[in-house]
């Protein structure tokens, strides 16, 4: 809290010395601890906040000519706010490096185990051998697989035996640990959190869920979900760390601690943060966090989230998590060129991934909503066992189920090589004249008939399996599924336009110069994932930027585009709700979202409280109430606040006091102020009679500092659609109906959720939290 008690009381000296009223200072002359916070599961007053930082920076102005140290304290508040977002872009860098290597290190652990530096993975063992070409299924005479181990010897069965039984067995052991972590420690850390932090950027207070431990058991779980082969990924996830550094730094800088509207934005560069460091692309992740999660969104944000994505990016380039120069796995290099003709298929891409998108976020709705309503609910643990034993005992016999989803996007988005025998690159008489030229075209083998079927086998099982994954209480992000589904698909749809251009070559359908690959496959996969991942989430610019950086390719931006758009266009005529709105409503958060439109013609007498068969409103008269009447009323409601009147026969209005302030303040004046007794009288004016201070009489308590005489007002006809525009815009947590000057009711940012739903034909008591 910002003492502001020199400025308003000159301010209030004035006014007593010119109301005659020169004998009575106020009882708090220091406001107490607590005076101007939130309550947990509470929303947030943007306007006071920000009025209040203004006010500050307005005293700090002021007093920066007085001496040295007044400006030195007015320079570290200029800077302070860069300070903060350099270092939480350092810490989301060294937690996501730390992350990348850990859940290296123990998917291969699933494999085999390298003797002689247990700590390395597959690839860093074999770096220091003496050979000059690797094997990614054997690896190299350092690496020792858990047949080898168990001597296995030479026979074929028993080494895919005991290979299958110790990746179910790692498997159950890693999704263990991670949801055992998770209920014990830090509840907060399972999912993917994006939902929780937008709701939180719009201004609700969810007391713990950026805490420290959070932050702990979520990056350590991270690591075990994903080694554990669950249809999950780490980068959704990535975000809640950020963020989780932002809140922890914000505390450090007295401005944001005490302000929750100024550490919101923190936490709009720490989500971008996130974003770049999951993706490696920092201007992906500032626009990531203005068109998907940020409420607020200053100009000065933008440049302090662009700073903080850009240190986060530095600091894990700088730690190379995968050894190839590179911030994320599935980097891409090649330039091919596209074709216009094949805007076709990649719109038709788009298509598919919308109609996933629609899918994937209705029956995820539905089993996330039986779970909450059944009892399954109340076996987290064993739901996350169950969930990852159908996926490893399903996924092993599929060589694209079974391998790290990250390496499986890097697969399908990479181009066949001299040096790739993978199934994927099996075609018929392909030669090879230079490894860095294009290659021929050429008709598809039995091995990629095989890839074919078994990716088909892949998309269905992931989608199936990914719906019931999303959900359980381990941290799970839904980027890299989505992208994988999308991948595949693309690849496959890809692998058929090569052999459909083949087919028609020599022919005036020829749109090959010459036997050269005019059509790319990896690109269609590329195209797919942004399809995919733009069908569940609805994400669109900050989606193509993102997947722009990830390639390296300004020439793709047009087929990602295209397939992007085409995804929500197609994902839109299903369900307008991507795939955090659905669980933030699912989950009855009270999140006003800025890019609905409120199409009704409702006015504000019709969602006001209290209606005709409630009780009256409860308020507080400016002078004629003591602190025995107060404490009545505090213990018999359970409001938020309460408007302040002239006198309960008029009903002006004067102003407005939230509960927690005038709690706080009442029991700090009985505790330490004299003379303050149950039958004092309440003042909220700066008027107080003479007659209250005589001799033998209860001292006055005079509270007039913790009431907002601003209060954001609407006459009873003002139109909804005008309310609705007001507490998105203004951020509001409450405003007053007056009807001619007089108090009516009031207006709660959790009414009009109520009167949303309610108008959508939705359960208004769903909206659970005030």
């Amino acid at each position: 809290m910002i003492d502001l008690t020199d400025a308003r009381d000159n301010l209030e000296n004035v006014n007593d010395r010119s109301r005659g009223s020169t004998n009575l200072m106020d009882s708090l002359d220091d406001l107490p601890p607590g005076i101007g916070t939130y309550e947990d599961f509470h929303t947030i007053d943007w306007l006071r906040d920000i009025s209040r930082d203004r006010l500050r920076r307005r005293i700090l102005q002021k007093k920066r000519s007085n001496s040295c140290l007044d400006k030195l304290k007015r320079a570290h508040d200029a800077w302070s706010g860069w300070l903060c977002v350099v270092c939480v872009g350092i810490s989301a860098g060294i937690f996501a490096g730390l992350i990348d290597i850990g859940a290296s290190w123990m998917t291969d652990l699933k494999e085999g185990i390298c003797f002689e530096a247990f700590w390395l993975n597959k690839e860093q063992c074999c770096w220091g051998a003496n050979y000059t070409t690797f094997d990614s299924e054997k690896g190299c005479l350092q690496w020792h697989q858990w047949p080898e181990l168990f001597g296995a010897g030479g026979d074929k069965g028993t080494q895919y035996t005991i290979r299958y039984v110790m990746y179910v067995m790692w498997a159950m052991l890693f999704a263990t640990l991670a949801a055992m972590f998770v209920r014990v420690f830090a509840p907060y850390a399972c999912g993917s959190g994006i939902p929780e932090i937008k709701t939180i950027l719009s201004g609700f207070i969810i007391r713990g869920y950026l805490g420290k431990w959070t932050l702990i058991i979520k990056s350590v779980c991270m690591m075990l979900a994903v080694s554990a082969g669950l249809s999950l990924g780490k980068e959704g996830p990535l975000v809640h760390v950020a963020c989780c550094c932002g809140n922890i730094f914000s505390y450090l800088f007295p401005k944001y601690s005490k302000n929750e509207a100024k550490k919101r934005e923190v936490l709009s560069a720490a989500s971008a943060a996130g974003v770049s460091v999951a993706f490696g692309a920092p201007i992906g992740g500032v626009l990531f966090s203005l068109e998907e999660v940020s409420y607020y969104f200053p100009l000065k944000t933008l440049w302090r989230s662009f700073f903080c994505a850009l240190t986060a990016a530095f600091i894990l380039r700088s730690i190379n998590p995968f050894g190839n120069d590179h911030l994320v796995m599935f980097y891409v290099d090649y330039n091919n060129p596209w074709h216009i003709v094949e805007l076709i298929p990649f719109i038709l891409i788009g298509a598919f991934g919308g109609i996933f998108g629609a899918i994937f976020i209705k029956f995820n709705i539905m089993w996330c909503r039986f779970r909450k309503n059944s009892k399954l609910g109340q076996y987290p643990i064993t739901e996350v066992l169950i969930v990852t034993l159908i996926t490893a005992v399903v996924a092993f016999p599929n060589p694209y189920t079974r391998m790290n989803t990250s390496e499986l996007i890097k697969l399908l988005f990479s181009q066949c090589g001299p040096e790739d025998d993978m199934n994927l690159c099996d075609y018929y008489n392909r030669t090879y004249t230079d490894a860095s030229s294009n290659v021929q075209i050429a008709s598809i083998q039995d091995g990629v008939k095989t890839a074919l079927w078994q990716l088909s086998l892949a998309v269905l099982f992931k989608l199936v399996i990914t719906i019931f994954t999303f959900g359980i209480k381990v941290p799970a992000g839904l980027f890299i599924p989505s992208m994988a589904v999308g991948a595949m698909l693309g690849r496959i749809i890809g692998i058929a336009m090569e052999q459909i251009v083949l087919q028609l070559q020599n022919t005036p359908l020829d749109i090959c110069t010459a036997r050269q690959q005019c059509i790319t496959p990896g690109l269609y996969a590329m195209v797919g994932a942004a399809a995919a991942l733009g069908g569940v989430t609805r994400m669109t610019v900050s989606l193509v930027v993102i997947m722009f950086e990830l390639t390296g390719g300004l020439q793709y931006i047009v087929p990602l585009m295209a397939a992007t758009m085409t995804s929500k266009w197609v994902g839109d005529a299903f369900g307008k709700e991507g795939i955090y709105d659905a669980h933030i409503h699912l989950n009855g958060y009270p999140f006003l979202d800025s890019k609905s439109e409120f199409q009704h013609s409702t006015i504000a007498h019709d969602v006001m409280r209290p209606r005709r068969s409630e009780p009256p409103l409860s308020v507080i008269t400016q002078d004629s109430m003591t602190v025995d009447d107060i404490e009545t009323l505090l213990k018999e409601t359970d409001h938020n606040g309460f408007p302040i009147v002239v006198s309960m026969e008029s009903q002006y209005l004067v102003g407005f006091v939230l509960r927690r302030d005038l709690s706080l303040a009442i029991g700090n004046a009985i505790n330490n102020v004299e003379g303050i007794v149950s039958a004092s009288p309440v003042y909220f004016s700066s008027n107080v009679p003479v007659t209250t201070s005589v001799r033998g009489g209860p001292s006055p308590l005079k509270l007039r500092k913790i009431i907002d005489l601003a209060p954001v007002t609407v006459t009873d006809q003002t139109p909804m659609e005008t309310v609705v525009e007001m507490f998105r815009k203004l951020g509001l947590r409450q405003t007053l109906v007056t009807h001619n000057g007089r108090l009516l009711g009031i207006i709660t940012k959790k009414d009009v959720l109520r009167h949303v739903a309610q108008l959508e034909n939705q359960d208004p008591d769903s909206i659970l939290f005030n």
